[in-house]
């Protein structure tokens, strides 16, 4: 065979097989997001967060994942943490909040959001983090499974990391509306129909137990809904009568339905609007 012909080949399998990509600069941006397909970490310079004193009505689960996290920063040893429980009630807002409030205090602290769908291609980005330097808080949101789900298989790569074991440099922090990540009816009808009913969901009920801290959400009752609103006016310098703002507060939870940190915040958008007042970001 030619020489000529041996580098079309080369030439030809350079283009099916890239190059790796060289290594990201992890010290360029606070927050990153996770991308297989090619393998690509993508910067994210501004997150869309609330700071962290406006979450209100879940005190303990925000200590608690302060202290965990400034542990971890610190480069001490931390917890995995599963946030779950009811809907709007900010457990993604906190993760994105508790991360904004420590990376003030610690730069080599960064965030890296990755989506349930790529849980496959984990390993790899477990790969990428363990060779950096900084310390990373890699974030999964609204996690849950179905019955034939596998994906689930993946993500005991960060909780037990097999055999060379979780980098040191990475905790996960994962929210779902669901404690044991799959709904309850799916456990019982498996438990019910199956040969061996106890071991029946167990590898995937008992994927939940290797977090070190569940961190639980309720929903809230009408004071705190209403002390959510009044924390966003302070906050952004919104001044509306008591009175009003009570009336008008509850009235459009009543229209929604719901009382929620999300609704909390989507009356106070629309308020903000009617009063003229422009708000930089959302995200409750």
């Amino acid at each position: 065979m030619s020489e000529e012909a041996l580098s079309r080949i080369a030439a030809a399998l350079e283009r099916l097989a890239p190059a790796p990509a060289p290594a990201p600069d992890f010290a360029s941006a606070p927050a990153w997001l996770w991308e297989p397909d090619p393998d690509r970490m993508i910067p994210v310079p501004r997150v869309a967060r609330v700071d962290l004193p406006l979450l209100k009505g879940i005190d303990r689960a925000r200590d608690t994942l302060v202290a965990n996290t400034r542990r971890f920063a610190a480069g001490m040893a931390a917890n995995n943490a599963l946030l779950w429980g009811a809907r709007g009630m900010g457990k993604s807002s906190l993760v994105k909040a508790v991360h904004g409030a420590l990376a003030a205090e610690h730069e080599e602290l960064k965030l890296v959001e990755v989506q349930r769908e790529d849980l496959p291609s984990i390993g790899r980005c477990l790969a990428l983090l363990r060779a950096a330097p900084q310390r990373f808080v890699l974030f999964c949101d609204d996690l849950s499974f179905s019955h034939d789900d596998q994906h689930y298989k993946a993500l005991k790569a960060v909780l037990d990391g097999g055999i060379e074991g979780r980098p040191d440099n990475v905790v996960l922090y994962a929210t779902s509306n669901r404690r044991h990540l799959m709904p309850r009816e799916m456990i019982e009808n498996e438990r019910s129909s199956a040969i061996s009913p106890s071991e029946a969901v167990e590898e995937k009920v008992s994927l939940s137990d290797r977090f070190g801290l569940w961190l639980g959400f309720h929903p809230c009752d009408q004071d705190q809904y209403l002390a959510m609103i009044r924390g966003y006016c302070a906050a952004y310098g919104l001044e509306v009568a008591e009175d009003r703002l009570r009336a008008e507060a509850i009235e459009w939870q009543a229209t929604r339905g719901s009382r929620s940190g999300r609704v909390a915040w989507q009356f106070f958008t629309d308020l903000a609007g009617r009063e003229g007042l422009t708000l930089e970001a959302a995200g409750a």
